[in-house]
């Protein structure tokens, strides 16, 4: 049976400086005692490290080695606490129940976080670590936190969705387990998640009917319309146009901001990378060489004698087809569906959201938002890698 007192926590706190972990350590080393968790964050030039500590197998007795600990504090011009641990409580460590919190906005105040915090602790959670993700001014955070039993992650991130519209930021909830750090897929729509406009509304405006094709788009996205009825409608209104105008329409596309550092990014970290599209081949294929991603799908547009015959060559992809597209994708790339992410807006992405381990809505429309796991309504399409634990310094760097 374990004496609680062979236990013990310690903490240092105070002005950092080079050699103080050195200095803590090697005392610990002298009297044999083992290092069972430890963690250290320097803050603005202040240092916190915690240790638990295993003194079974020591030289020394408790009370020598705190003398000798807080001496050496003193000389370090730190403080240095400690308390008596569970050996249970802290050598049993439960990946199952541990789950990430990240919030994204412009600015996260102290309300924002007392917030996430009281709506945590009100589910008997515990926070275990909070991290700045983002540099300078504070808009990004990760709570890691624990609990003793299983949580539905969807119902906690509902809960915390009062918060998110209340003060402006993103809040999401993720297992913390290997999958999240190691996602090696990541498929997005094209139209108002890659690129800011819906091309074929920039196609109806060459054509004159703009107002006509952007209605019946709408009612596509919030899923008014079925996508395959809607396709076949707009199309058929573009009979006659002059294919002249898909090429100046892309050599026009708004990228959507922070999309081609995005996938900048994901190609250093070896992701692969795929586009897939209710749009059309002309423009993801053109997109797929430009940004160097590795897949693109997307709808045959028929040209006939260079004039669009307002029709769509084989079968139609549509909601159903980018789900199955995802799926063979990570199939035959050996990929795990836990390790895929997939981004986009509209209603013909939800089944595709919804197969992949992380499924984002990026700015997307109402009926979306409400369907979806995850919401990010941040300006910059890259904000998309704090969800995978990713920093902004680390971004940088890259």
């Amino acid at each position: 049976m374990k004496n609680t007192e062979d236990f013990i926590g310690i903490t240092v706190n105070g002005p950092d400086a080079p050699g103080i972990v050195s200095s803590i350590t090697s005392i610990l080393a002298e009297n044999a005692v083992k290092i069972i968790d430890i963690e250290q964050i320097v803050i603005r030039k202040l240092i916190l490290l915690s240790m638990v500590l295993d003194l079974r197998e020591s030289k020394g007795g408790q009370i020598s080695l705190l003398k000798d600990l807080l001496l050496e504090a003193k000389r370090l011009d730190v403080d240095l606490d400690f308390k008596i641990a569970s050996g249970d409580e802290h050598l049993q460590y439960d990946k199952d129940f541990m789950y990430a919190v990240t919030c994204l906005g412009k600015r996260i105040t102290a309300n924002v976080v007392a917030q996430i915090s009281n709506a945590i602790y009100s589910e008997n959670v515990n926070i275990e670590r909070i991290t700045q993700l983002s540099q300078g001014e504070l808009n990004c955070i990760e709570m890691i936190v624990k609990t003793d039993k299983s949580i539905n992650v969807r119902d906690m991130t509902r809960k915390l969705l009062s918060i998110s519209a209340d003060f402006g930021v993103d809040i999401a909830v993720q297992k913390e387990n290997i999958f999240r750090r190691s996602k090696r897929l990541v498929v997005m729509d094209m139209d108002s998640t890659l690129i800011q406009v819906e091309v074929i509304d920039e196609l109806a405006k060459s054509a004159g009917i703009g107002k006509e094709v952007s209605g019946i788009t709408s009612k596509a996205m919030n899923g008014e319309l079925s996508f395959d009825e809607s396709l076949n409608k707009r199309v058929g209104l573009l009979t006659g146009l002059d294919e002249n105008f898909l090429d100046k329409i892309y050599h026009n596309i708004p990228f959507t901001p922070g999309a081609k550092k995005l996938v900048k990014i994901l190609k250093k970290l070896g992701y692969k990378t795929a586009v897939i599209s209710g749009g059309f081949t002309f423009f993801t294929d053109r997109l797929k060489n430009e940004l160097g991603l590795d897949y693109a799908f997307a709808n045959e547009l028929e040209i006939e004698n260079g004039k669009l015959t307002g029709k769509v060559l084989g079968e139609i992809i549509n909601g159903e087809s980018k789900a199955k597209i995802l799926e063979d994708i990570a199939r035959k790339e050996d990929i795990a569906l836990d390790q895929v992410v997939a981004i986009g807006d509209g209603a013909n992405d939800l089944l595709m959201l919804d197969k992949a381990g992380l499924g984002i809505a990026f700015n997307a429309h109402k009926a979306v938002r409400e369907q979806a796991d995850y919401n990010i309504s941040q300006e910059n399409l890259d904000s998309i890698i704090y969800l995978l634990g990713i920093s902004e310094k680390e971004k940088n760097t890259i």
